[in-house]
């Protein structure tokens, strides 16, 4: 069921051990893997490639915005997804699951709404995200 796409195969920017717990919000570029505990939204506000990955052993307590999201653990927390989720068979979502493309996994629970969302949407979603100022 899951497509094994050239993009998913590249190498994680940042990863968060399983036997780490943050604080905090996060923000990144490239790609995050968490196999660790976040306590704090996620998001991706400068990268329209970025691409998150929660493992089993992995949870994020908060918000996801991120363009491509994988989860095979829990969420408690919406989910924006621009360009596509994939929720395989241990992934659970306590909250909205906003999305323009989605593929569930027999297992996978989704305890909220699922809200798909237009390319137009997603497109005045990426043109409304606030710009950072340069380091």
């Amino acid at each position: 069921m899951f497509n094994r796409k050239k993009r998913r195969h590249m190498d994680a920017s940042s990863i968060i051990g399983q036997h780490t717990e943050v604080e905090g919000n996060i923000n990144f570029e490239g790609r995050l893997h968490i196999n660790g505990v976040i306590r704090g939204d996620v998001s991706a506000s400068q990268d329209q490639k970025a691409m998150l990955t929660l493992s089993e052993s992995g949870a994020i307590h908060g918000n996801v915005n991120v363009p491509y999201v994988i989860l095979n653990g829990p969420v408690i927390g919406s989910v924006h997804a621009r360009d596509h989720v994939e929720l395989a068979p241990k992934a659970r979502v306590e909250g909205d699951v906003h999305y323009a493309l989605i593929e569930m996994a027999m297992g996978a629970e989704v305890n909220g709404r699922l809200v798909r969302i237009t390319a137009k949407e997603a497109e005045r979603v990426r043109i409304e995200e606030p710009q950072r100022e340069p380091s």
